[in-house]
């Protein structure tokens, strides 16, 4: 009975963070509403193929060729069967609130847990959790759809929490936790955000490893390292099937390295993404201010008419203009909006630096500024540049920005750190005085300054490519006024929140110094700034996730319901397999396409880099050539010369969906397109990426395969020539299993207009034979004379091979999370 009391006060704490959690969306919850958000509608469209495999063999397929002419399904359905148990899991972690809410309820969990790990009081670790969960760029990427990203966060602070349990000595526990949330953070599957806080918990090792070092306790150091390794290969084998298949899709997609030497080659990295690429979302170094003042920059790349403080400003002679220019005025492409600590709780952290002791302090510190120096990227691309050569993994990633992330940690936890020194030595503000007043000064002072001031600091209120963009389309002299009245508006929206963030700083400095007075007492302080963080950062977040944005169940489905007329037609081609080229719509940027067809277009931050590398070398601009030609032909394409298509005729590319006027939508048949495979007469022999690309500029597909030399054996081109009678005819169609019957007298070289991946297994009559890489990106093989059964499979051995240790880490973590309890009950008892 005694023990359950102890417990009261969490079970309390966590019965808050739910409701807390469900009256943020308690509107949308009520009323059944969701998110409708791109990522997630891109999903639906993209997923379609897999799910419709599933339902009809009860067993996931991890191919498809609904999108980017086909893709494996690592990185879009990536669950697996040994990760079943993991999803009922964090079902009940989350305690099986709503969607939405779960959400927010497991980033308070998470970081309550972490704190309490501390040995932090319940509710100093109830108002830590507040201050860290409601940092708005969680709010953010929940907006945008990213909830995977979200999950994964959301899953780092208790993961954290085993490693300070392993080092204070409490390795069974804090094994177990490592190892739970190392798995549940992989099966969350966004890897960026797992590798930025490798970074974290190194700089955490670094810590208690000096702290055990001058405490002479260098030997219990290394053993807690060393149960936290166990525990981190633990939770990495449960999830070895995800974690593996990524790693070897990483290869061959964006991530990877390009085999092409470019022109511009110092914008290529040695094995990932292009430079340019990485840091196309780069933190301005002025806009670092909006961790202090949310809307330093302005905010969201929204339209300036929705902000009332700008439209109270706004002249009525451009308010055609202001809905047309956004919020936004940083040098970001754009953004959903800036990363906001808290006020109060950047005040806490600066006086934690000052007044919190030990290396932790130091590690936390040494985090916030190693993630604001990268999240720079290319302003600051010294530093950015030496990360991308020489620390591993780092060239994988793109949108520096978001390694905001870590201070988005540290700073919070070294807040309330600071704030726990305060509760327990409340002399200590007039003992540092100077701590306190430099604190003030650098948090509150700022904020000060800005909001009388704002003009000195930040001169311009227009960015780069805005005002590029004014230049090309006013005239100078009418240009003038509205620039002028542009900055009026952006400067009210600046100085309105950094009066905001000066009276919520002096609020919080002043519920302080009664505190230290004796004029509150510490439980009414705690109380009174969780209400001051909470109403501060709950009000942040409404502008950037809010209740307009949810719409009934069933929206996110609307786009799928029915297909249009130009779908419907085209779906009356019953033939197996072929593809379509939407040029109605934005063809890299939806999948609405993929789910009626399987498209040459799509939506994925990860595609195969080869596909990528087509689309620039060839397909755009055969796009291009279509625009121009089909309205002169009068949308026949019989009357379009084909030598103009060559990529988009062998990818078999049988209907272009062409907008019309008013909106409407034609399909158009391409007689030209060369089916599902096809002999060639001649192989060319090429020697790099280089040559093989820019051979298919010069050949006709259908009669000559481009064949890196690598590749010769595979393909064995006999130099025989196709005949006039040969034949290829799919017969059945999976989208992991294509069987074909070819026909031919003397043999030859087929080329088959699927995608070339390594892990596709091919065979003769049942006999297992090898293939090889044509025109780039397709499949080739020799097949010889006479009537065969030719088939592809895609059923990698190396699934098997994970899932079965996957399943037996599963079962290491259950038998080890049985003795914890046994354990713990045993001890309960003798007490």
């Amino acid at each position: 009975m005694n023990q359950l009391k102890k417990l009261v006060p969490d079970i309390v704490a966590i019965v808050l963070f739910a409701i807390i959690s469900v009256a943020y969306f308690f509107p949308a919850i009520t009323e059944g509403r969701i998110l409708a958000q791109h990522d997630a509608v891109a999903g639906i469209g993209a997923g379609r193929e897999h799910q419709e495999y599933y339902e009809k063999h009860g067993k996931a397929t991890r191919w498809t060729n609904s999108l980017f002419s086909g893709m494996p399904t690592y990185q879009l359905a990536p669950g697996y069967e040994s990760s079943r148990t993991l999803n009922f899991v964090q079902e009940i972690y989350r305690l099986f609130l709503p969607t939405y809410a779960g959400y927010i309820f497991i980033m308070l969990l998470g970081f309550y847990i972490l704190l309490r790990a501390f040995n932090f009081k319940v509710w100093l670790s109830a108002l830590g959790a507040i201050i860290w969960a409601f940092s708005s760029y969680f709010f953010i990427i929940i907006a945008a759809g990213h909830i995977w990203k979200f999950v994964t966060l959301a899953y780092i602070p208790p993961t954290i929490a085993g490693m300070v349990l392993i080092y204070r000595g409490k390795y069974l526990w804090g094994g177990l936790l490592t190892a739970l949330f190392v798995a549940l953070q992989i099966v969350s599957n966004h890897v960026q955000m797992t590798y930025y806080f490798l970074f974290v918990m190194l700089f955490i090792a670094i810590a208690y490893g000096v702290s055990a070092w001058k405490e002479k306790r260098f030997p219990q150091f290394l053993k807690s390292t060393g149960v936290l390794v166990v525990a981190g290969i633990l939770g990495i084998c449960v999830n070895l099937s995800n974690i593996y298949h990524t790693y070897q899709y990483s290869k061959e997609s964006m991530r990877g390295k390009s085999e092409l030497v470019k022109e511009h080659s110092a914008n290529q990295t040695g094995s990932g993404l292009e430079r340019d690429y990485i840091t196309q979302w780069s933190y301005g170094i002025g806009e670092t201010f909006s961790l202090l003042v949310p809307n330093v920059k302005g905010g969201a790349s929204v339209p300036l008419s929705q902000n009332e403080t700008a439209m109270k400003k706004a002249d009525p002679t451009y308010m055609g203009l202001y809905s047309q220019i956004g919020q936004y005025w940083g040098e970001q492409p754009g953004t959903s909006g800036p990363v906001y600590v808290g006020a109060f709780v950047m005040f806490l952290f600066i006086m934690g630096c000052f007044i919190v002791k030990g290396p932790m302090k130091w590690a936390l510190l040494g985090g916030t500024l190693f993630s604001i120096l990268l999240s720079w990227g290319k302003n600051f691309m010294g530093l950015t540049d030496f990360f991308i050569d020489y620390i591993p993994m780092y060239n994988k990633f793109r949108a520096v920005s978001s390694i905001l992330v870590i201070a988005e940690f540290t700073i919070p936890l070294l807040a309330i750190m600071a704030l726990k020194e305060v509760i327990e030595h409340p002399s200590v503000l007039k003992e540092k005085a100077k701590a306190f007043y430099i604190s003030l000064g650098l948090t509150g002072g700022l904020a000060l300054l800005f909001a009388v001031a704002p003009r000195v600091f930040f001169p311009s209120y227009v960015s780069s490519m805005e005002m590029s963009a004014l230049q090309n389309a006013i005239p100078a002299e009418q240009l003038a006024p509205i620039l002028m009245n542009l900055e009026d508006m952006r400067v009210a929206i600046f100085t309105s929140d950094a009066w905001r963030s000066f009276v919520i700083i002096l609020i919080g400095v002043a519920l302080l110094w009664a505190y230290c007075a004796g004029k509150l007492k510490a439980g009414l302080l705690v109380a009174t700034l969780t209400i001051l963080c909470l109403v501060d950062m709950w009000s942040v977040n409404k502008r950037y996730l809010y209740d307009e944005q949810f719409v009934a169940k069933g929206t996110e489905m609307q786009p799928f319901l029915q297909p249009s007329e130009t779908d419907k037609k085209i779906l009356e081609d019953k033939t197996l397999d072929y593809r379509v080229l939407n040029l109605a719509s934005n063809t890299f940027n939806e999948n609405q396409t993929s789910y009626w067809h399987k498209s040459i277009g799509g939506y994925h931050a990860a595609k195969l880099r080869r596909y990528q590398e087509m689309i620039e070398e060839h397909i755009q601009g055969e796009m291009t050539a279509l625009f121009k030609e089909l309205p002169a032909a009068g949308g026949d394409m019989t009357k379009v010369d084909p030598v103009h298509f060559p990529v988009l005729n062998m990818l078999n590319t049988r209907y272009f969906i062409f907008p019309l006027q008013g909106g409407s939508t034609a399909p158009i048949f391409n007689p030209y397109a060369l089916g599902n495979a096809w002999f060639v007469d001649k192989v060319q022999y090429v020697n790099n990426a280089n040559e093989e690309v820019e051979a298919i500029h010069q050949i006709d597909p259908a009669k000559v395969a481009v064949v890196d030399k690598r590749f010769a054996e595979a393909v064995k081109d006999s130099g025989a020539g196709k005949d006039s009678l040969s034949t290829v005819v799919l017969k059945s169609y999976e989208p992991n299993e294509l069987v074909y019957e070819v026909n031919s007298q003397k043999g030859g070289v087929v080329v088959f207009s699927e995608i070339y991946y390594p892990g596709w297994e091919s065979y003769i009559d049942d006999k297992e034979t090898v293939h090889g890489r044509a025109d780039y990106i397709l499949r080739a093989m020799n097949v010889p004379a006479g009537k065969h059964t030719v088939r592809f499979v895609f059923d990698p051995k190396s699934l098997h091979v994970t899932e079965t240790v996957a399943f037996v880490a599963l079962g290491i973590l259950a038998v080890v999370a049985v003795i914890a309890v046994v354990l713990q009950l045993r001890k309960r008892r003798k007490e």
